[in-house]
């Protein structure tokens, strides 16, 4: 969903009576919280999930048509949302990144610590509150046993080993496509940044799903990219 079409359902939910806070188009947990009372007050599945069903019944009887687009994947719709955040060179830190930290309330000293793993669990966090996290967030490599197993496809959570596969070091992103030789990875501490790379199939340990979002069976993206494979992940 874009942020015009978020604003509309935030302000839709004030004017039923329920309070999503700032009206600013961002899926925020006020906004989940407020769509959760609203399916349960339907007798809808209050998931805060923004299907076919709780769109159709959040406009039933207006007379402009209901936003087109649902709400499938929430945190990739966020992640997409950070793209071109970068970490700060040197011993500052990006506040937003430290933000991000905050909001799991983990301790997090400066972006100079590998964020790849805290980047995925913002987006997961801040759009799926009842989602279980891995107990270690920074690590990468802990995302192999988060949610449930899947195939790779759009959304997905795609974790790596890096540097060796008995090294423990590894690298989490989520799928935005793929090509014979690598899967195309929106991810965090990317080059530092957030961005879209390369990242090589020799490398990749699993794909999992959200146990608390629509389940998966989503699509799969041929695309052409080229360029080499990321190197610098850390």
């Amino acid at each position: 969903m874009t942020r015009d079409e978020w604003t509309r359902v935030q302000a839709r939910l004030h004017k039923l009576g329920f309070n999503p806070g700032p009206i600013d188009g961002l899926r925020g947990r006020l906004t989940v919280a407020a769509v959760r009372r609203f399916q349960a007050s339907r007798g809808l599945v209050a998931d805060g999930i923004v299907g076919p069903n709780t769109m159709r019944a959040l406009f039933e009887g207006q007379t402009a048509p209901a936003p087109a687009s649902v709400d499938a994947m929430p945190w990739f719709e966020e992640a997409r949302r950070l793209v071109g955040t970068t970490e700060t060179p040197g011993a500052a830190s990006t506040q937003t990144i430290l933000d991000w930290a905050d909001g799991l309330e983990l301790h997090y000293p400066g972006d100079d610590i590998p964020w790849c793993g805290l980047f995925v669990g913002h987006c997961i966090g801040a759009t799926l509150p009842d989602e279980g996290l891995p107990a270690a967030v920074l690590r990468a490599r802990a995302w192999e046993r988060f949610g449930q197993p899947c195939e790779p496809q759009m959304g997905a959570v795609m974790v790596f080993w890096r540097t060796s596969l008995a090294s423990g070091n590894g690298h989490v992103g989520f799928y935005a496509g793929e090509d014979p030789g690598a899967f195309l990875i929106l991810g965090g501490n990317q080059s530092d940044a957030v961005n879209t790379v390369r990242v090589g199939r020799d490398r990749f340990l699993g794909a999992r799903w959200p146990l608390t979002s629509l389940p998966p069976g989503g699509e799969t993206r041929l695309v052409e990219v080229g360029g080499g494979l990321s190197t610098n992940e850390a």
